[in-house]
């Protein structure tokens, strides 16, 4: 696919199904949600704030499952066009990604609920995964075709699934997920880091997904925390170091990444910034104290400001009929 090809599948001006990247809000709301729980505990704010958005969430996953589900019984070719997109397929990994996440909400209440949905989420994530991969490592791939996104596969699946399973008291499961979205950043990190310094800049509607390379480093330090105990060691704040790092290169680059109108595509900044502020709450939750802790409050209320004004502009969206994005072409027959 050449430069015109690519602008032209991620431009192309056609209402579309619910695309599979509308998964995102689950894990910005999730994410903001476990920002609370913790916040509650160690600040004493109130409690039910969390439970509310976690339950907020339950209900969008919820309602995006039964449109994903029925894109794929009813416009399969649309379906099938996002599977095989070279950017967008991607996305779909974060389905059992959010999953995942929706069965730490739930854990509170409904054990084994939330064991049931995080088997399968870890179970499907980490076969999209292993197909995705196998898809890349055959070779054949454009450059400008890569973006952040290509963490969401393995990298996202890998971490999510570690805090999940940790979470749920299956700890040994969870350094074996840690191990796969450790090792999938690393090796993902510098190839699309080479491809934003020496190809041509993202188009538009594509640089909101620059949010997600937030969330590698955070989601980490999350999941990195959740399988070990005591007091934060070295790597722990050494991951974190390096998630401030890309959240003030993203701040550097606010004014280029915002040339397009508010889109839902924005929710790609969530996952990272809830992560952002959980890790540094989590840092504080197990002993750390100085400027870490008031550090843990301004990157809290950050990410509130930040998640509530993304849901109240997709709001707006929704009751304009704006909030679905381009169809995908689909290839004639």
């Amino acid at each position: 696919m050449n430069k015109s090809g690519l602008k032209f599948a991620v431009l192309k001006a056609k209402c579309s199904p619910v695309p599979a990247s509308f998964f995102g809000i689950i894990l910005g709301l999730v994410g903001l949600g476990n920002c609370w729980r913790v916040a509650a505990k160690i600040w004493y704010l109130p409690a039910w704030i969390g439970e509310a958005i976690m339950l907020l969430a339950i209900a969008i996953w919820l309602m995006l499952l039964l449109l994903y589900v029925s894109k794929w019984l009813w416009v399969r070719e649309e379906a099938l066009a996002e599977f095989e997109h070279p950017i967008l397929c991607c996305f779909i990994g974060l389905v059992p990604v959010s999953t995942v996440l929706v069965a730490l909400a739930i854990a509170p209440y409904f054990r084994s609920i939330a064991v049931a949905l995080f088997v399968v989420g870890a179970i499907s994530q980490l076969s999209f995964g292993v197909y995705r991969s196998g898809q890349l490592w055959m070779g054949g791939r454009n450059p400008e075709t890569t973006t952040p996104v290509l963490y969401l596969p393995t990298v996202a699946g890998g971490f999510v699934s570690a805090i999940g399973a940790s979470a749920l008291g299956y700890r040994e499961w969870g350094v074996l997920f840690f191990g796969m979205g450790m090792f999938s950043w690393l090796a993902l990190e510098s190839i699309i880091i080479q491809r934003l310094y020496l190809l041509d800049s993202l188009p538009k509607p594509l640089r909101p997904t620059l949010g997600i390379q937030l969330a590698p480093p955070v989601v980490g330090c999350v999941a990195y925390l959740s399988i070990t105990s005591g007091y934060p060691d070295t790597f722990a704040h050494i991951l974190f170091g390096y998630g401030m790092l890309q959240a003030l290169i993203l701040l550097r680059l606010m004014s280029w990444l915002f040339q397009q109108p508010f889109a839902a595509s924005y929710w790609a900044f969530t996952f990272g910034i809830a992560a952002l502020a959980l890790s540094a709450l989590r840092l504080v939750e197990r002993g750390m104290t100085g400027a870490m802790a008031g550090l843990a409050v301004l990157l809290f209320i950050g990410a509130n400001i930040a998640i509530g004004s993304t849901a109240v502009g997709t709001v707006r969206l929704l009751l304009h009929g704006k909030l679905l994005p381009p169809s995908i072409p689909v290839k004639s027959a």
